[in-house]
C-alpha cells in the first residue's frame, strides 16, 4: 500500500505547485506536460510489466519499480529547467507504471478470492486518499517550503515501502526449472514497439487541441504513426515466443470484455475527475479547496461499496452486480445535467457521492472476477491489460469531451451580450476569478456556457456508461470462469 501510495500521489501532488514551479524554472508553454508525461509513462509501461512480473516474479519487478520511482523522484527535485524535469518525471513515471500494476496482482496473489475484496478496497482508499492529500501537501510544500520538497518527500516513504517489501514479502517457491528447459526471454522487440505505440498516441490524444489543432499536421502525423506502429506490434508480437501482450487476453471473453468495459469508465472518469471541479468554481463560485470536496465526496463512498461488493457477487455473481453498478451510474450521470442553474454545492455533491457508490459496485467485481480467471503466470500481464486500457480510456476521454466542451463553449459565445470574450475553459475560469473584470451580463453569461458545456460532458459520459453496459450484456460471458484454488491453477509456473 505504501508503494502504491507513490504512484497514486505523485499523479496529483504537483497540480497546486505548478506556479512556483514555472516561477523557478520557466516554461509555462510546456509545463502540462509535467502530468502528461508521467501519465504516459505509467500507461505505456504497464503491459511491458506486467509479462516481466508473470515470468520473473512480482518481488524483483516491484523493488525495481520502487528504485525507479525514487531515482526519478531524488532527479525532479535536482532538475534545473522546465525540459529536465518533465525528462524526469517521465524517469517517475516508468517506475510508477511498476508499482501500479505489480501491486494489484500480487493483492490477488496473496489472498484468497473471498478475502480479495477487502484488500482491494483498501488499495482503493490509498488511491482516494491521495487524490485529496496530494493537492493539499503540494500546495504546502510550495507555499511554505519549496517545490522541490514534493519530490524528496518521496525518498522516507519510498525506502519504508522498498524495506518492508524485501523483509516480508515471500511468494511462494517456484518449481525449479528443468535441466536443458531454455530460458524465459524478454520480448524487447515487443516492449519497445509497444511503449513507441502508446507514445505516439497518447501523446496525439492529449496534445491534440491543446498544443495544436486536432486537423494538423503533428496530430494527423502522431494518430498516423500510432496506426503504423500499432500494426508493426501486432505483427512482432504473433512471431513473439513470450510476446508481452500475448493474443489470448483478447481471444478470452472474459478478458475482452473487461478490458473494452474498464476502458469506457476510463472514458466516462474524465466527467468529475477534470470538468467537476472547473463547473465548481466557475458555475457555484467556489474556491478551489470547496470545488476539491465536492470532487472527494466520491473517494469516500467508492471504497465502501467496492468493500461490500463481495455480498452481492457471492449471490449473483461478477457479471451482474457489474451490470447493476454501471446501470445505476448510467442513471445518476443523466441525473447531472438536470440540476438547476446555479444550484446549490450538495446537488452535484450528492451526485458524486451516489456515482462512487455505483463505480465502486461495478469496477471491483470485474478486476476480482478477471484476476481469478488465470492462474499466477498470467496474472500479471491479464492485471496489467486491464489497467492499460482504463489509462487509455482516460486519455481518450479526456481529448474527446476537451473537444466537446469548447465545442459548446464556441457556440454558446457566438451570441455573447459583449465582444473579446475568452473562448476556451481554462481562460473562463481565469476571468471568472476575478468578477470585476467581467460586466454582470457577461459574467452570467460566461457561467451559463460553462454549464452548458460541462452537462453536455456527463451525457458523453452516460454514453460510456452505456457503452460498458452493452459490452457486459452483449461479449461478457453469462459466467466467469474461475480457477478454484484447490486445483493447483493458481499455484506459480515454472
Amino acid at each position: 500500500m505504501l508503494g502504491m501510495a507513490l504512484a497514486a500521489i505523485d499523479g496529483t501532488i504537483v497540480s497546486t505547485a505548478v506556479p512556483q514551479i514555472v516561477g523557478d524554472l520557466g516554461g509555462f508553454s510546456v509545463f502540462s506536460w509535467l502530468f502528461s508525461g508521467y501519465l504516459l509513462a505509467v500507461t505505456v509501461s504497464l503491459p511491458v510489466y506486467g509479462k516481466l512480473s508473470d515470468t520473473f516474479g512480482r518481488k524483483p519487478v516491484l523493488i525495481a519499480g520502487i528504485v525507479l520511482f525514487l531515482f526519478g523522484s531524488v532527479l525532479c527535485a535536482a532538475a534545473w529547467n522546465m525540459a529536465a524535469l518533465i525528462a524526469f518525471r517521465v524517469v517517475q513515471g516508468l517506475g510508477g507504471g511498476a508499482l501500479q500494476g505489480t501491486v494489484q496482482t500480487i493483492a490477488a496473489d496473496l489472498y484468497p478470492l473471498k478475502e480479495r475484496p477487502k484488500i482491494q478496497a483498501k488499495l482503493s482508499t490509498v488511491w482516494a486518499t491521495s487524490a485529496v492529500a496530494g493537492p493539499v501537501i503540494g500546495g504546502l510544500f510550495a507555499v511554505y517550503a519549496d517545490w522541490r520538497w514534493i519530490f524528496l518527500i518521496n525518498l522516507p516513504v519510498g525506502a519504508l515501502a522498498l524495506w518492508l517489501v524485501v523483509r516480508h514479502l515471500h511468494e511462494p517457491a517456484r518449481t525449479r526449472r528443468a535441466a536443458g528447459a531454455p530460458r524465459p526471454r524478454i520480448d524487447w522487440a515487443g516492449a519497445l514497439a509497444v511503449f513507441a505505440t502508446g507514445t505516439l498516441l497518447l501523446t496525439a490524444l492529449v496534445q491534440g487541441g491543446v498544443a495544436w489543432p486536432w486537423f494538423s499536421a503533428p496530430s494527423l502525423g502522431l494518430l498516423a504513426g500510432s496506426v503504423v506502429l500499432g500494426a508493426l506490434t501486432v505483427v512482432i508480437e504473433r512471431r513473439a515466443a513470450e510476446p508481452v501482450i500475448p493474443g489470448w487476453v483478447w481471444r478470452r471473453r472474459t478478458i475482452a470484455s473487461v478490458n473494452l468495459a474498464l476502458g469506457a469508465m476510463g472514458l466516462l472518469m474524465v466527467a468529475p475527475t477534470v470538468f467537476l471541479p472547473t463547473y465548481a468554481q466557475s458555475v457555484l463560485g467556489l474556491g478551489p479547496i470547496a470545488a476539491g470536496f465536492v470532487l472527494s465526496v466520491m473517494t469516500l463512498s467508492w471504497p465502501v461499496s467496492a468493500a461490500f461488493s463481495n455480498r452481492v457477487y457471492n449471490r449473483i455473481g461478477f457479471r451482474r452486480t457489474a451490470i447493476i453498478g454501471m446501470s445505476c451510474a448510467l442513471l445518476i450521470l443523466l441525473a447531472f445535467p438536470l440540476l438547476p442553474y446555479p444550484g446549490e454545492p450538495w446537488q452535484p455533491a450528492l451526485i458524486m457521492l451516489l456515482l462512487g457508490a455505483a463505480l465502486g459496485l461495478f469496477q471491483l467485481p470485474l478486476i476480482v472476477g478477471v484476476q481469478s480467471t488465470v492462474g499466477w503466470a498470467e496474472r500479471g500481464t491479464t492485471t496489467a491489460s486491464v489497467l492499460f486500457c482504463r489509462q487509455v480510456g482516460q486519455s481518450v476521454g479526456a481529448a474527446l469531451f476537451g473537444a466537446v466542451a469548447n465545442g459548446i463553449l464556441a457556440s454558446r459565445l457566438a451570441a455573447a451580450p459583449v465582444p473579446g470574450l475568452p473562448g476556451d475553459l481554462d481562460a473562463i475560469s481565469h476571468a471568472l476569478d476575478d468578477p470585476g473584470r467581467l460586466s454582470a451580463a457577461a459574467t452570467d453569461h460566461l457561467r451559463r456556457a460553462v454549464d452548458a458545456a460541462v452537462d453536455h460532458v456527463y451525457l458523453g459520459a452516460a454514453g460510456a456508461a452505456a457503452l460498458a453496459l452493452l459490452v457486459l450484456v452483449f461479449v461478457a460471458p453469462r459466467r466467469f470462469p474461475v480457477l478454484t484454488e484447490e486445483s493447483g491453477n493458481d499455484a506459480p509456473a515454472p
